[in-house]
This record gives C-alpha cells, sequence and structure tokens, in this order.
C-alpha cells in the first residue's frame, strides 16, 4: 500500500477552481503546468484533480453521500465569500479611478485580515475569476468596482437657482395637467367600452328571443302536421 493521500487544503481546492474557470474542465495536465497555479498543485497528479473535481461538482449539486457533501461545503463557504468579501471591501476602500493595482490591493488585504502565506499568488486568478463574473471591472493599470454605488460619495452641494425653482414649478404644473387629463381620457375610455358591452348585450338578447320565436313556430307547425297526420290514419 502507498502512502496516504493528504487532505486538500482551501489553497489547493481555491487553484483547482481557477484552474478550470481559466483552462476549463479536463485540462488537467494544463493546469498542472501552469506557473500560476503549479505551486498549489505541486504533489497533486492528475487523476487526483480529475478526482477531486468530480467530488466538488457532485457537492456544488447536492449529490452524493452526507460525508462527500459536508466538507467541500464548508470549506466553499470558508474560502470563497470571504476572500471575494475581502477584494470588494479592498476596492472599496482604496476607490481608485484607474483601478487599484494587485499589490496596493493586497497590501490592504494583509493589513485587515489574516491571510495565508500563498494568498498573493491566489488574488490574480481570484480578481480575475471576479471580473469574468462581472462582479468587478479590469481596467488598465488594475481592477475597480464596476457597480458604482459600492464606492463612498461625496455629496456635491446644490446651488440654489431660482430659475429652476420656476421651471421645477411649471413642470409641477404641467404634470397634474397632464394627470388630470389622463384621469378624464380614462374615464370617457371606460364609459364608452360599458356602453359597448351593454349594446352588445342588447343585440345578443335580441338573438336569442328571435331564435325562440322561430322555435314556437317551428313547433307549432309540427304539430298541427302531427295532427292532420293523426286524422287522416283514423
Amino acid at each position: 500500500m502507498g502512502a496516504p493521500k493528504q487532505k486538500w487544503t482551501s489553497e489547493e481546492e481555491e487553484a483547482l477552481r481557477a484552474g478550470v474557470d481559466k483552462h476549463g474542465a479536463g485540462k488537467w495536465r494544463t493546469i498542472q503546468k501552469d506557473p500560476e497555479f503549479s505551486h498549489c498543485l505541486a504533489t497533486r497528479s492528475n487523476i487526483d484533480l480529475k478526482d477531486k473535481w468530480r467530488n466538488m461538482s457532485i457537492s456544488a449539486n447536492g449529490q452524493g453521500s452526507r460525508e462527500k457533501v459536508r466538507t467541500p461545503k464548508v470549506k466553499s463557504l470558508q474560502a470563497t465569500p470571504s476572500y471575494n468579501a475581502m477584494i470588494i471591501e479592498a476596492l472599496a476602500a482604496l476607490q481608485e479611478p484607474n483601478g487599484s493595482e494587485i499589490g496596493a490591493i493586497c497590501s490592504f488585504i494583509e493589513q485587515k485580515h489574516e491571510v495565508p502565506q500563498t494568498f498573493r499568488r491566489l488574488l490574480s486568478s481570484k480578481l480575475r475569476r471576479l471580473a469574468a463574473q462581472s462582479k468587478i471591472e479590469k481596467v488598465q493599470k488594475g481592477y475597480r468596482l464596476k457597480d458604482s454605488s459600492f464606492a463612498i460619495k461625496t455629496p456635491i452641494p446644490k446651488q440654489k437657482d431660482p430659475a429652476n425653482r420656476s421651471r421645477v414649478a411649471q413642470s409641477c404644473a404641467n404634470s397634474n395637467t397632464i394627470s388630470h387629463a389622463e384621469a378624464v381620457a380614462y374615464k370617457i375610455a371606460e364609459a364608452e367600452a360599458k356602453s359597448f358591452l351593454a349594446s352588445e348585450a342588447v343585440k345578443e338578447a335580441e338573438k336569442i328571443a328571435k331564435l325562440a320565436e322561430e322555435s314556437d313556430a317551428l313547433l307549432s307547425l309540427a304539430r298541427e302536421i302531427f295532427e292532420r297526420c293523426t286524422e287522416k290514419l283514423c
């Protein structure tokens, strides 16, 4: 029997995820040879990568036994979201309009949080992954938040302009006039619709009455013919 396999670390799982995002599932040898991930996956074979990815995929889909599902799920909750939150926090605090460089982002995170020694190497792949998911934006000098609502904005005091006030008042008056006209038009349209429905109902009632009269006439004619036939037979 060979030596027992070492348990996968969160850094190895992150490197595997980033490698699959970059090269695609099944490119295990390519992921191993990639300098960005080789330092984390040096002790793993391509078979190890294949089996681990299958187990992680099964866990993500909620399949397999409870033992197989629990461990990767806990690691995923502990590792991936926390790193994403750290990156978003750093970009929101740095607020570089031309983007923050990877070194500045890493320094900010290392000052505020405890991260593994390999975090600086993983940060590049994490940033690319967030950019691919449209959560952040890749710019010339680095990365920045795509949604400006994450950034802290300083409100700019607005100057009071009497002309603007009069335009606003006029706009409100016009808006009220339009709203009143729309209400009147709606009521007219509603009344016309009700009148049309009533007219259609009257026409339908007249058709039914006419059919009833014709049915009575046919019934009387049939009765008369029947009586004549009966008299002849007698």
